[in-house]
């Protein structure tokens, strides 16, 4: 959609996972805004496509993030209704791993906290409930009933088409080149035009980095290569209405999986491992290193024997990481109106939705009801790095 207002409320620049779901929820509360993305989402070019995303509630990264994952959730549930698309359908999510492991710990004990229902079994009990599964009866797994799997590109696609329904403007395949800001505005430069606005939002996803720059901030996000793949395996053991989306913290490697949808194939990927990329320069193609699906058939051929089909398609998407692997959602250290949320290292796609909201509220208010304590950009493991 093209625009020929050069004025606005607020712009966000990026709209894909974060920036769309913001862009959303400012133009349901009568804000004027602007969204600007490099590309046309959904897209394959950032972090939200291949079909699905897990979300989780007894979260292993920290139950810090448990209110925000039922908030998540709580606003996916309502996106599909208003959205009359499918945004989510619950799988059930297992975690699993030997025994000691600290992120299926930590899953235990921030669902005892905040009373989730979480299920606990051994190996043994696992593969008699999911036969599809082979461990050794030492292991330990969680399995949470009420979670699943997110339809990611739907996701966008219902809040793009919603938040210009609600009056947003949306420029797409349009980089932004620069942006320079100003005690109370900023103004934001493509190609083709100037745009000025009172509040900005960046959500660019793994160009993030260099959009900063522009405003003299130097964060440590690191975007790195990622990819997954779709294989053939025993629809009477793996499909959707038997088997559950998974996550697997192990001493070789962390993976994660989700059943066979609609005949898709079993579809895994591995969580840890990642080549570090420039996100204008990578390698987009499937296959072109071993490891691409080497180290996810070895998971399968260990532990899914029947899942080890061959492969039907291999995807390539980006992880932005932080250090610490939290995210960064804060106001900019010297524009209280420049919003930033950036570096969702390969767990933040189930929080879009919240994030949406709490981008929509740092964006009016200038704060937000949400505690974004742990994602604040003063924190020590990234205050080091801030250029004054």
């Amino acid at each position: 959609m093209m625009t020929v207002k050069t004025s606005y409320d607020v712009i966000v620049l990026g709209a894909g996972s974060m920036g769309m779901a913001a862009g959303y929820y400012l133009a349901k509360q009568g804000v004027d805004v602007l969204l600007i993305d490099a590309f046309d989402p959904p897209h394959t070019y950032g972090s939200h496509h291949g079909d699905t995303r897990i979300i989780r509630h007894a979260y292993g990264e920290g139950r810090e993030y448990v209110p925000l994952a039922i908030r998540a959730q709580a606003l996916w549930d309502e996106l599909g209704k208003i959205s009359k698309k499918k945004i989510f359908e619950q799988t059930g999510v297992l975690g699993f791993g030997p025994k000691g492991s600290a992120f299926i710990d930590e899953a235990i004990s921030s669902a005892e906290e905040y009373s989730l229902q979480l299920e606990l079994m051994n190996g043994y009990e696992i593969g008699k409930r999911w036969p599809g599964i082979t461990l050794p009866t030492d292991y330990m797994g969680c399995y949470e009933p009420a979670s699943g799997v997110l339809f990611s590109e739907n996701c966008i696609s219902a809040y793009r088409e919603l938040a210009l329904e609600l009056g947003a403007d949306l420029l797409t395949n349009t980089p932004v080149e620069d942006i320079e800001a100003f005690p109370n505005a900023v103004k934001v430069y493509t190609k083709e035009a100037a745009y000025h606005a009172k509040k900005l939002i960046i959500s660019g996803g793994a160009w993030n980095k260099k959009l900063l720059s522009t405003l003299q901030l130097d964060l440590p996000l690191q975007p790195k290569r990622q990819t997954v793949g779709w294989f053939k395996s025993d629809e009477a053991l793996y499909q959707s209405s038997k088997f559950p989306a998974f996550f697997v913290d192990m001493p070789t490697g962390v993976y994660y999986g989700f059943p066979s949808l609609e005949g898709s194939g079993l579809k895994i990927g591995r969580h840890d491992f990642g080549q570090d990329i420039d996100p204008d320069t990578m390698d987009r193609e499937f296959g072109n290193f071993p490891e691409d699906e080497g180290y996810i058939r070895s998971f399968l051929k260990t532990y899914m024997p029947q899942a080890e089909g061959e492969l039907r398609q291999g995807r390539v998407c980006i992880y932005t990481k932080t250090p610490d692997e939290h995210f960064i959602i804060d106001l900019h250290p010297q524009y209280a109106h420049i919003s930033i949320a950036a570096g969702f290292s390969g767990h933040g796609f189930k929080f879009a939705s919240v994030v949406g909201e709490i981008l929509s509220q740092l964006a009016i208010e200038g704060k937000t009801e949400h505690d974004i304590s742990l994602f604040s950009i003063k924190r020590k493991t990234l205050q080091q790095t801030l250029q004054k």
